[in-house]
């Protein structure tokens, strides 16, 4: 869904002292979509997000929301409304009381702000415990509130700051689903830190992968894992091989290469069982390492173990071609 509350970033930088923590960035997020910012530690992406937020301030560079440059207004004026990691709940205030807070602080009327937090609750599942403590929640539910609270304010961009990584994995995919059903109900703009590619691909629209202060590639979540322009992305991506040819590097995904007589030949490393596919980590010639993603009932017809020899294979069509 397009909202028109387009969000752009403008030749943004931020520096600490003589450290770039992002450099020239330039990105247009589009009104009404799902986008992670994926990367590792330190590549800036959580800068980018609280920059966004108002809570850094912009070195160089504009952001604009709607149209409207929003680099020097403070949160509250912004349109934005921010999810921290920790979720940042008071402790002594009930759970009605925490989603109705900002409201509070803008001066609305104790039922209207009440009725509203109600609402929102309701939204998020979590009406039944309106009147209970955040210490007496489980963290799957103190998150939920703190949807709630970001919610309340009628953002027209959500940024949540690796909301899922305080949960088990079993209820970081349920608050996945949960996320995604949200995004689409409210029709706003959701960007969402994460150094998860598992997370990234099953949450988002558009994947903006950062590497070194910079975006390395942007796009649809499915062209950036498929098409990976280049070898940072391949490998940070996961699921592919970076195999250097006599006609330059090009990434395969790994359920791509399969065991073939006619293949290269390798010495097997590892192996992994995965449930539906066994890894398979092999050495080829030129001490290139290549996984293997054998399907579960294929490999078990004739089991491998490490040190044997293998020749493994590709259609050469399947190969893409990396930049530098």
């Amino acid at each position: 869904m397009r909202t028109g509350h387009d969000l752009e970033l403008v030749h943004v930088t931020k520096r600490y002292g003589t450290a770039v923590a992002v450099a020239d960035v330039s990105h247009l997020f589009v009104g009404g979509s799902y986008v992670c910012l994926l990367g590792p530690s330190g590549c800036g992406k959580s800068s980018t997000l609280r920059m966004i937020a108002g809570h850094e301030t912009v070195s160089e560079g504009s952001i604009l929301l709607s149209g409207m440059d929003v680099s020097r207004l403070p949160p509250a004026r912004r349109g934005t409304a921010m999810m921290f990691q920790n979720y940042a709940l008071f402790p002594h205030l009930s759970v009605t009381d925490n989603v109705a807070f900002s409201l509070k602080m803008k001066g609305i009327a104790a039922q209207e702000r009440r009725a509203k937090a109600a609402a929102m609750l309701e939204l998020v599942d979590m009406g039944r415990y309106a009147d209970r403590l955040p210490a007496q929640l489980s963290g799957g539910q103190q998150q939920r509130v703190a949807l709630a609270r970001a919610l309340i304010t009628g953002p027209q961009v959500l940024l949540l700051d690796e909301p899922l990584s305080a949960l088990d994995p079993f209820l970081r995919i349920r608050m996945r689903a949960e996320l995604k059903r949200l995004q689409r109900e409210l029709g706003i703009s959701f960007i969402h830190v994460t150094h998860g590619q598992d997370e990234a691909l099953a949450l988002a629209d558009e994947i903006v992968v950062m590497n070194n202060a910079r975006i390395e590639q942007a796009g649809p979540a499915r062209q950036v894992f498929n098409a990976p322009e280049t070898e940072f992305v391949a490998r940070f991506m996961g699921g592919h091989n970076v195999l250097a040819l006599p006609q330059g590097r090009f990434a395969i995904r790994c359920d791509e290469i399969r065991l073939d007589p006619a293949g290269h030949e390798a010495v097997v490393q590892a192996v992994e069982y995965q449930g539906a596919h066994v890894a398979l980590t092999a050495r080829a010639a030129g001490d290139q390492e290549i996984v293997a993603l054998i399907p579960e009932a294929t490999f078990f017809e004739h089991p491998i173990t490490p040190g044997e020899a293998v020749r493994l294979g590709w259609d050469e069509g399947r190969l893409h071609r990396l930049h530098a």
